[in-house]
């Protein structure tokens, strides 16, 4: 065993970057890391704010993932959607991992700077509505807290005015030949979606044709192992939160865990799921 220091240089390594391309530039790391402004100076802030800033960046790739999955649908790219929807439901475990790591901070450390958070809170994150938003989980009244930046009101109003990932689905099992009612292709696309049975007939026809429906029955099940790893981070969203405040009120002014409770029985793909019931 050689007792010299290993040189990557001798085998090709970049070792000088003097007006070229680096790891750091390319990633603009110095502006990542430079985005941690604590208002306290309790350890555990720093926990809180990165917590939530990679949050979102996930959050950032699900919404770009699931645009491009409805786009893909649309043009009848089902491969290319399947990919993109399996991607997605590996970004929310992550997500749903990171809370792991929120649960380190116990409620003696949040109180010492909670205080500091004002009226900010998850509620109010833009990128979150916006998946929701593309899935059909649409309410109006949730546009409201953006209405202070103009550009973010305008990209959640643009998404409330074009079909949801799920009326996309939808339109191709009625061009499959499947009877879905007018009133489900045609309906008010600003409200969501509600279970209706004709629909759920028409999935139960897939499930048991799945030779004949094999795309429609892959993309049924894509829908529902998203819809699944969604559940879960709702899930873990509010074991973390009742584990850290308890029942208080959210910094947002929810209810906090009653808020986040309800959420739980919200259903995206709804006859995907009730269709287990009937085969």
């Amino acid at each position: 065993m050689s007792n010299t220091p290993y040189n990557p240089e001798r085998e090709g390594a970049q070792m000088s970057f003097d007006g070229r391309m680096s790891y750091g530039d390319y990633l603009q790391i110095d502006t990542l890391l430079n985005a941690q402004q604590p208002l306290t100076d309790k350890h555990d802030e720093m926990l809180f704010i990165i917590q939530h800033q990679t949050s979102e960046l996930w959050m950032r790739l699900a919404v770009h993932e699931l645009i491009a999955a409805r786009q893909a649908l649309r043009d009848g790219r089902l491969p290319n959607a399947f990919k993109m929807l399996a991607r997605v439901a590996r970004i929310f475990e992550q997500l749903n991992n990171a809370w792991d790591v929120l649960r380190t901070m116990t409620p003696s450390e949040y109180t010492q700077f909670r205080e500091q958070l004002g009226q900010s809170s998850g509620f109010q994150s833009h990128q979150y509505r916006q998946i929701e938003y593309i899935l059909g989980n649409r309410n109006e009244a949730m546009l409201r807290p953006h209405a202070h930046y103009p550009a973010t009101l305008q990209l959640l109003e643009n998404e409330l005015a074009q079909p949801s990932l799920y009326d996309e689905a939808l339109r191709l099992v009625a061009e499959a030949g499947l009877p879905i009612p007018q009133e489900v292709l045609g309906r008010n696309l600003r409200l969501p979606h509600q279970a209706n049975e004709t629909v759920m007939q028409a999935w139960k026809v897939v499930y048991q044709n799945t030779e004949h429906y094999w795309d429609l029955y892959q993309l049924a099940e894509k829908l529902v192992d998203f819809e699944d790893y969604f559940r879960r981070w709702r899930f873990n969203h509010v074991t973390t939160v009742e584990r850290v405040i308890g029942f208080k009120r959210g910094t947002g002014g929810t209810g906090g865990v009653s808020y986040l409770r309800r959420m739980l029985e919200v259903e995206l793909f709804p006859e995907l799921w009730h269709v287990r019931t009937i085969l």
